[in-house]
């Protein structure tokens, strides 16, 4: 026994020092080679911090574009989706209120015209962004409110659209704080 438990024991302890000490060490030095020194990068509007740019935030007033819902009510502290099925009664239940609510706050559109990820959580909670699609169904609501033409909002909306990594990795996507605060920017 002693032939195999010493040599196991060594294996042990250097894999300890390499997976737990070693490895998240690197991991934080990279990260402080990345943009916003691996504390998040910092959107500031006016000398303010308003936001981050990689972490999705809520915007309950009807004025601005609404951000995907959240699993856990935009912590980036617990991070997480709800983990119910998609055929849970409690998770059907929920993505009914929102489409409920999101109807009511936006006269004029259809269900069918609801893009998925306005009605549910992505599966950090925390996800920023949205589709094109996502935020186009939401001018008509903001044209009104504000005054402004809809077709000023949609170039907004093309304006803060992010292509595909190297033009074909993911999809399209619109960075909603970045997207308010280009509407509050306008004139």
């Amino acid at each position: 026994m002693k032939q195999y438990f010493f040599p196991a024991l060594k294996l042990t302890l250097v894999l300890v020092l390499l997976t737990a000490g070693l490895y998240p060490l690197l991991i934080a030095g990279v990260a402080k080679l990345a943009p916003g020194k691996g504390d998040g990068v910092k959107v500031e509007l006016n000398g303010k911090v308003v936001g981050y740019a990689n972490i999705g935030q809520q915007f309950s007033d009807d004025r601005y574009f609404q951000g995907r819902p959240s699993a856990v009510d935009y912590n980036a502290a617990g991070s997480g989706g709800s983990n119910k099925a998609p055929s849970n009664e409690d998770y059907l239940k929920v993505v009914q209120e929102r489409i409920d609510t999101f109807l009511a706050h936006n006269p004029g559109v259809q269900k069918a015209d609801i893009p998925a990820e306005l009605v549910t959580a992505s599966g950090s909670g925390l996800d920023p962004h949205l589709s094109p699609a996502g935020a186009l169904v939401q001018v008509r609501r903001i044209a009104k409110l504000r005054g402004i033409p809809e077709q000023r909002l949609q170039e907004l909306v093309k304006d803060n659209t992010q292509g595909p990594l190297l033009g074909m990795f993911g999809p399209a996507t619109v960075n909603v704080l970045a997207l308010n605060i280009a509407l509050d920017e306008l004139k």
